[in-house]
């Protein structure tokens, strides 16, 4: 099998775990990852992650033709922004997530998304900006994570579902767990006056894992 070969049988079978485990649904969500020769595999437009097939997935060239497979996701400007502003990133997820886009609706463009609960939320994702709402498509999405200049590998869309960005597929699917797992224990504990991470803390983490995090 070749390289290309297993690399699309890992997104299909990586968003049917996600879909299984219903951390997206019906035909939300959207995945792609680089190819060897610098191309990228993209998720079709309008396709279920518990029903993705390996060889209808959108194959573009290195230049950003489309080439083969499917229409893509309407959302590639966002998988776009963050492939050209961060040289790291192999692979891109994103999911519309209960409790991330529930927590969306209770924070303010601008404010921290992700309390510092643990430490592997800071690890695997640095600091998470959210963004305001945009509407489904829109362009403007990819121009917000732009304007980011690379400094973020994961962003929450407010009242529409987290977009990370990882070293490879396994990477950015694990990284979008840990953002919706994190979600969930803010919601779970807010009001409740939990005992997070303190300044001290999240710095020794930030510096022991290098992790990207101030503004």
């Amino acid at each position: 099998m070749s390289a290309e070969a297993r690399l699309r049988e890992t997104i299909c079978t990586l968003a049917r775990s996600l879909f299984d485990r219903g951390l997206t649904h019906g035909s939300t969500g959207n995945i792609s990852a680089r190819t060897e020769d610098g191309g990228l595999l993209v998720s079709p437009t309008g396709t279920s992650f518990g029903r993705l097939d390996p060889g209808r997935l959108a194959r573009f060239d290195a230049g950003g033709t489309h080439v083969g497979g499917d229409r893509p996701t309407k959302e590639m400007p966002l998988h776009s922004a963050f492939y050209d502003t961060r040289s790291t990133a192999g692979a891109v997820v994103h999911l519309h997530s209960c409790h991330s886009v529930a927590l969306s609706m209770l924070a303010e463009p601008g404010e921290p998304f992700l309390p510092p609960l643990t430490p592997y939320g800071i690890m695997q994702l640095g600091r998470v900006e959210l963004l305001p709402f945009f509407l489904p498509g829109d362009p403007a999405m990819g121009n917000a994570v732009r304007g980011l200049a690379g400094k973020r590998s994961a962003v929450m869309l407010a009242n529409h579902g987290p977009v990370v960005a990882g070293r490879d597929i396994e990477a950015a699917c694990n990284a979008i767990e840990e953002l919706e797992a994190t979600a969930k224990l803010a919601l779970l504990t807010r009001g409740m006056g939990p005992r997070g991470l303190d300044d001290g803390q999240v710095r020794d983490v930030v510096t022991k894992f290098d992790v990207e995090w101030d503004v």
